[in-house]
């Protein structure tokens, strides 16, 4: 696949979204980000920022299954991967697939249910399959878990331990719309949902291919430093008590070649890590000092991080060279 196909399937996608969606432009783009880049999303804000609906939007915009489950405290494991079931017509046990047997899944407040039910979505998350009752089955391609929680409420809740944070790729802060997007967002629901008149426009096979090319983007030596570097001192930073994992310093690799993608380039830049740092590291740093706000403190951290990290100087012309 070409990088100019790429780049337009890309934007029709996001116009496709924004017919639904106001003002979320970043997150649109984070979306696709992970959507190439076989990642997965956390969607974390307060309730009515639009986070179910962003996640519906991208879902009809591809041609594939979504399944959409909502985490209750009373939920099982197998509600979300299947079950076998004894089946008294044929004399056999049968396999019923649950709602993780999709292209893209939605889990609606992941934080409601139990540490055990949480549990059930890591392998599928990193490897693509689901065990049950010994058996293994293969998930198709592509495979995106959307999932979506609230930050303040804590009661009934239960908060997602660093492991299963881990498999995320992108942890994305929707945020208040401004006052001219809130304008429009009131104007464009006014008489109906726009949601219901969306239409797909790429299929799955399409996003497949999109996802077997990316790794082709380059990265230099020193702009690869530079990356580890930035990871580096995340584990040493006296603010961190646990920095990011390799598991993170890939995430970060394979996130920046797809934002390079994504801008029209086949080579990454040091201001693509900046760019993609927060949303990629961020959830994968235990901090210190639990103060204030979690997520706030940490893209301080972050940030600062990036300040202290000598930023390499080559020309473009050696950044595609590497």
């Amino acid at each position: 696949m070409e990088l100019q196909q790429i780049q337009t399937i890309a934007r029709e996608i996001k116009e496709n979204v924004n017919k639904v969606v106001v003002g979320q432009e970043e997150t649109i783009d984070l979306l696709l980000v992970a959507m190439v880049s076989s990642g997965h999303v956390l969607l974390e804000d307060v309730p009515g920022t639009g986070k179910t609906l962003m996640a519906k939007a991208l879902a009809k915009s591809l041609d594939g299954k979504f399944r959409r489950i909502q985490f209750t405290p009373d939920l099982l494991p197998s509600d979300i991967t299947g079950i076998h079931f004894y089946s008294q017509q044929k004399g056999v046990f049968e396999f019923r697939e649950g709602p993780i047997f999709s292209n893209i899944l939605l889990a609606d407040e992941i934080n409601r249910a139990t540490p055990r039910t949480q549990s059930s979505l890591l392998e599928s998350m990193e490897e693509r399959q689901v065990t049950i009752d010994g058996n293994t089955h293969q998930l198709e391609r592509p495979f995106l878990v959307i999932a979506t929680q609230n930050p303040i409420e804590s009661q009934g809740t239960f908060p997602l331990p660093e492991a299963q944070l881990d498999r995320f790729l992108l942890k994305i802060h929707m945020g208040y719309p401004s006052k001219e997007d809130g304008l429009q967002i009131l104007k464009r629901f006014k008489q109906q949902n726009p949601l219901d008149q969306l239409t797909s426009i790429v299929d799955v096979d399409t996003i497949i291919a999109m996802q077997n090319v990316y790794s082709d983007v380059e990265v230099s030596d020193d702009v690869l430093e530079y990356l580890v570097n930035i990871v580096e001192k995340t584990r040493n930073h006296d603010g961190v008590a646990l920095g990011v994992s390799p598991r993170g310093s890939q995430a970060l690799l394979k996130a920046v070649q797809v934002y390079a993608l994504l801008q029209g380039r086949t080579y990454v830049i040091p201001d693509d890590i900046k760019q993609m740092a927060n949303p990629v590291l961020g959830h994968r740093i235990v901090l210190a000092k639990r103060i204030g706000v979690k997520g706030q403190d940490t893209k301080n951290v972050i940030a600062e991080i990036i300040d202290d990290v000598a930023v390499p100087t080559e020309s473009e012309k050696d950044l595609i060279r590497g």
